[in-house]
């Protein structure tokens, strides 16, 4: 095994042609290009045009989905609910494609269990932004946490070099020090 560690980095490095460009000189010399501007309008990803004003979780009538559940609802009910629906569903699939393949209804219970998928994809992604506050408040008393063991290490250090200091201008000749200076004046 080598003894050098390998970096492992969470997210893929940029593209060479941006790194290139902000090079230490590039950026001393204001040679760097500039970040892009801010979306104000429309923008397009994987094919999907969206509005920079939409919100983040769009409703499922915006999307063209039928609701299952009410508006004003538990989370955590709702979810139960459509995960037992889903495999009702699921089992009422297998005994349909066991005892009759050809049948139309197998088309229906396959829209039925898409729809219930979207659904439970629909309530736990209400779930993000709490998650991504949750994630930054865990994150920040980690730090926190961080700083103050570190801060508290330094104060003993520096209350242990004050005690040597302090010791140090108090008896200036440690005791074999001080047998060497008598020693010493002793000779003269």
């Amino acid at each position: 095994m080598s003894s050098e560690t390998a970096q492992v980095s969470s997210l893929p490095l940029p593209p060479m042609q941006y790194i290139n460009f902000y090079t230490d000189e590039n950026v001393r010399r204001n040679r760097a290009p500039l970040p892009p501007r801010p979306i104000h309008d429309t923008y397009s990803m994987f094919g999907n045009v969206f509005n920079a004003d939409d919100t983040i979780i769009r409703s499922l009538e915006s999307q063209g989905f039928r609701r299952l559940y009410p508006m004003h609802f538990e989370r955590r009910r709702e979810l139960k609910k459509l995960n037992h629906s889903l495999l009702v569903n699921f089992l009422d699939l297998l005994d349909l494609l066991v005892h009759c393949p050809d049948s139309p209804k197998r088309a229906e219970k396959v829209e039925d269990l898409s729809l219930l998928f979207i659904h439970i994809h629909h309530l736990l992604n209400e779930f993000r932004p709490h998650q991504a506050r949750e994630t930054l408040r865990v994150m920040m008393e980690l730090q926190k946490r961080q700083r103050v063991e570190t801060a508290m290490r330094f104060q003993k250090h520096l209350d242990k070099v004050q005690d040597i200091l302090q010791n140090a201008l108090q008896n200036p000749c440690y005791e074999l020090d001080y047998i060497m200076c008598n020693v010493v004046d002793n000779m003269r």
